[in-house]
């Protein structure tokens, strides 16, 4: 109760932002953005599937020019790329033809004003520099660690959640 007193009377239109964060501290605004937690993303419950070496190498690379088509391919190649563990079956092919797809897919997609405007695309550029990151860092043989996966996962079903809407 005193947090609450406090907090409402140190936030008027007479208090400075100073001296209401002196008052309720910064804990008391933080937490509430905290309680959300990592594994959840715009109320998506994301789920992390274990690394496994078998896997089906696509025959699908390369770009067939229509956005939508290209940016879902695009995302499953990545999520495949993902979930692959340390000794999968030709890692390193997979690695290089997945960086070169993404590569093409950047440099083409991202001179469109409309495409590059789009929630999808921001997204999936965003997830696309991680892997290209941990590629350009760690080679194509080595997993990405929990932490990056995870993460990366979050990303993939926000670009489905945008591209089954147009976005």
């Amino acid at each position: 109760t005193t947090l609450l007193s406090t907090t409402v009377s140190a936030f008027s239109a007479e208090t400075p932002r100073r001296e209401f964060f002196s008052k309720v501290g910064k804990a008391a605004v933080v937490v509430p953005f905290v309680a959300a937690g990592p594994s959840s993303v715009y109320g998506l419950e994301i789920v992390v599937p274990e690394q496994s070496t078998s896997y089906e190498f696509p025959s699908d690379w390369g770009l067939t020019f229509s956005y939508a088509d290209d940016a879902a391919k695009v995302r499953a190649h990545m999520m495949v790329a993902t979930a692959l563990a340390k000794g999968s079956d030709r890692m390193e092919d997979f690695g290089k033809n997945m960086k070169k797809e993404m590569t093409d897919f950047v440099s083409y997609y991202r001179r469109f004003p409309k495409v590059a405007g789009k929630p999808s695309f921001s997204t999936l550029y965003t997830a696309i520099n991680v892997l290209a990151g941990h590629y350009t860092s760690y080679g194509y043989k080595y997993p990405l660690p929990e932490k990056r996966r995870k993460r990366l996962y979050q990303e993939y079903a926000e670009i489905a959640k945008s591209l089954k809407r147009g976005r």
